[in-house]
């Protein structure tokens, strides 16, 4: 079956980095385009970063702009959100996403927080 599974959130203080992967499973990988998200609580799900099929560009929201980057290997079926120069306002669930046309799927998320 269909699997995303995210890993590597977790407490890091403000200015500090992490690296979070989205292993997925269950689908073609290297023929979908791939998110991440996120989610505080109270507030709507933003798109963060969108890489396609390809690897050949990447877009970002401004919130994240020059502070995260997204890659992708599409031998090992994963997806990776490396983020620095982390703040509070940064503290939410990330979710990485897979889609193609009308065909999404979604992980269960990681929490990262962000605070001294």
């Amino acid at each position: 079956q269909v699997q995303l599974v995210e890993s590597g959130g977790g407490l890091v203080q403000p200015g500090g980095s992490l690296r979070l992967s989205c292993a997925a499973s269950g689908f073609t990988f290297s023929t979908y385009g791939m998110s991440w998200f996120r989610q505080a609580p109270g507030k709507a799900r933003e798109l963060l970063a969108h890489i396609p099929s390809g690897a050949h560009t990447t877009n970002y929201a401004d919130s994240v702009k020059g502070r995260f980057a997204i890659s992708r290997d599409n031998a090992k079926n994963t997806v990776n959100l490396q983020m620095s120069s982390l703040k509070p306002k940064d503290t939410a669930v990330y979710s990485c996403r897979a889609v193609r046309g009308s065909s999404s799927y979604w992980g269960q998320g990681t929490q990262v927080t962000v605070s001294s």
